[in-house]
């Protein structure tokens, strides 16, 4: 079967390759074998190509008449288990059969014997025949010709990249070749503008999840073809991009978060929220200290005074429905002590906390440490472990909280009574034990007096 162009443009243009989507066509069809007698206690989840408890040898034989035939056997040596025999490549293979409400055996489950014996088969082949050419896939990826903002940034002009197979097999063109920018189709060159702007280039690991694709698609790492019936690949939950699962271990770190895909402000992870609306920090983080600091910076308690718990939650929908365009001004909600709530609320749901796991413990470490000197100098260290993103976002608080101080006289509010409120806020310990982590709430509280104390020296 061979696709037309116009069927799946969105997925086929000139460099995708099509070796392994030829394979895939050529792979055996699945023969079911089906037993002429009745059968006692067959399982009520396996239909005809169940034929009881008979031996390797008998399968065998029934299986020897065509290559994809399968049937289902009891096993002789561990009565109550299930064997799937499967002729391919003239032999009978054996493979341990499972349900659990779907049939596997592997890490794919199947609604169907049916579809589990049509992607074994397409799977043994293609690995049989391409075996080599598997292995060397993600050599020479077209990712890094085509670039990744291209494929990921302009899904409606996807479909008709016109990049011909040289631009991505030969030479690097030369940098003092005049035709070089003409090679480049509009959407390379847009990737490439796009690049210069003065955004922070925040790195980003890609989300991955095992995907079934509906319908074929390629891998937009090595531009080769997904095979298989289901969970061909892997899909980024936060940008989109499609990739083997082998491939997805060599892909950079470079995710782009697509606000299709990222749907919620609060609880979502701090660099994919800033990558996916463009931003140097989180719009809750600066909208709400604008807003404090426009009107509460005088507040009495401003930080350890909470405010109602509803209204706080209205922000907190507000922010997940309309990002940067949520109403958190005095006519929406007079008392700041909502607006204080809302942000530390953002801090607390943050998946990776901003103070990250990673640099927890070197955090503690240096509130331990008594000398003033070396204390900074640690802190200094272990704020050099955290993502860009969260660094940014300690740097715009802490220069925030450091005003806030200033004010104390009017608010009453100190470095140490800041660190009682942000310590457990923007930190939490790593899976420790409830008596290390009820200990380590002290020095939470001295990392985030040191932070605010030391702001200017420290960022």
């Amino acid at each position: 079967m061979h696709l037309s162009s116009s069927d799946h443009d969105e997925y086929r243009p000139p460099v995708w390759k099509s070796y392994l989507y030829q394979l895939q066509q050529e792979a055996p069809h699945p023969r079911r074998l089906t037993c002429t007698c009745e059968v006692d206690n067959r399982p009520k989840y396996y239909g005809r190509e169940y034929h009881g408890m008979i031996s390797r040898e008998e399968a065998d034989q029934l299986l020897s008449q065509a290559e994809g035939s399968y049937l289902i056997r009891e096993s002789q040596r561990q009565p109550g288990t299930y064997t799937l025999a499967l002729r391919f490549g003239n032999q009978t293979r054996n493979f341990r059969l499972y349900h659990d409400g779907k049939h596997f055996v592997g890490e794919k489950r199947f609604e169907s014997i049916h579809d589990l014996v049509t992607d074994g088969l397409i799977t043994l082949y293609i690995e049989t025949k391409a075996a080599e050419y598997i292995a060397k896939m993600t050599i020479n990826p077209i990712y890094e010709h085509v670039g990744y903002t291209t494929l990921n940034q302009e899904p409606a002009l996807k479909k008709h990249v016109p990049v011909s197979p040289e631009t991505l097999d030969g030479p690097a063109p030369a940098k003092d070749d005049h035709n070089a920018e003409e090679r480049l189709t509009s959407l390379v060159r847009r990737a490439t503008l796009r690049e210069s702007d003065l955004t922070p280039k925040y790195e980003k690991v890609h989300n991955f999840k095992v995907h079934t694709f509906r319908g074929p698609h390629w891998c937009e790492y090595c531009a080769n073809f997904m095979w298989g019936l289901i969970a061909q690949g892997v899909k980024c939950a936060d940008c989109g991009l499609n990739v083997h699962k082998q491939c997805s271990k060599v892909v950079p770190n470079d995710c782009q978060p697509d606000l299709r895909h990222v749907k919620k402000v609060y609880s979502c992870d701090l660099t994919t929220l800033v990558k996916a609306h463009n931003t140097k920090r989180p719009m809750v983080v600066d909208m709400c200290i604008q807003e404090l600091e426009a009107r509460g910076l005088q507040s009495e308690g401003l930080y350890r005074i909470s405010g109602f718990s509803e209204l706080i939650e209205d922000v907190k929908l507000a922010f997940d429905r309309d990002g940067e365009k949520a109403d958190i001004s005095s006519n929406a909600y007079e008392d700041i002590n909502i607006i204080t709530g809302a942000l530390k609320l953002y801090f607390r749901e943050l998946p990776i906390p901003l103070i990250t796991y990673d640099a927890y413990p070197r955090f503690i470490e240096a509130a331990k440490i008594t000398d003033p000197e070396k204390r900074l100098e640690s802190l200094h260290e272990a704020l050099k472990l955290l993502p860009p993103a969260h660094f940014e976002t300690l740097r715009y608080l802490m220069a925030h909280l450091k005003r806030v101080t200033q004010l104390e006289k009017e608010n009453l509010m100190s470095s140490e009574n800041l660190g009682i409120v942000f310590g457990p806020t923007l930190m939490r310990a790593p899976e420790l034990d409830a008596m290390t982590a009820l200990n380590d709430i002290r020095y939470q509280r001295l990392v985030v007096e040191a932070l605010i104390t030391n702001e200017d020296v420290l960022f």
